[in-house]
């Protein structure tokens, strides 16, 4: 399994909820609470590792997520931004990925979904958390969706 490392550069919330999820095994951590984001109650997160495209060094992410057949979808919404999160121009790079769901650990391939397989999975996660609507409305990219696959 690839070694997950916490990057200096994340803001503290998101190294204190690494750092309880990657410690407890996923028994805390797992659920983030949404208000902090500007959603509501506890959503269900997973940790995603890639490889830094230009470090070449592991990074890990906590990203909400929901079911995606056998597999997990992640929204690359970087809070509406302009330009794409760093995890995700990484898993460009190299689609394969480690994923921790809880305590389960597995390799994964990261692949963007399109047509009608991302507008259904586009509605789940807003279902999950609403604030995805506004950060679409706030760029001019199209916020990718993204199906992790295990291998």
């Amino acid at each position: 399994m690839t070694e997950q490392r916490i990057a200096d550069n994340l803001p503290d919330w998101i190294k204190d909820h690494l750092k309880r999820y990657i410690e407890s095994d996923g028994a805390d951590g797992h659920y983030w609470d949404a208000s902090l984001g500007g959603g509501e109650g506890m959503v269900p997160t997973l940790l995603l590792t890639t490889i830094g495209r230009k470090s070449g060094e592991p990074l890990t992410i906590p990203l909400i997520y929901s079911r995606a057949g056998d597999g997990y979808c992640v929204i690359a919404s970087k809070g509406g931004a302009p330009a794409h999160p760093a995890w995700f121009l990484n898993l460009e790079s190299d689609p394969e990925v480690h994923v921790q769901v809880m305590a389960d650990k597995f390799r994964a391939r990261a692949r963007i979904a399109e047509g009608g397989e991302r507008e259904g999975l586009w509605r789940q996660m807003v279902d999950i958390y609403a604030p995805y609507t506004k950060y679409q409305e706030a760029t001019d990219r199209r916020i990718p969706v993204v199906v992790l696959d295990p291998v």
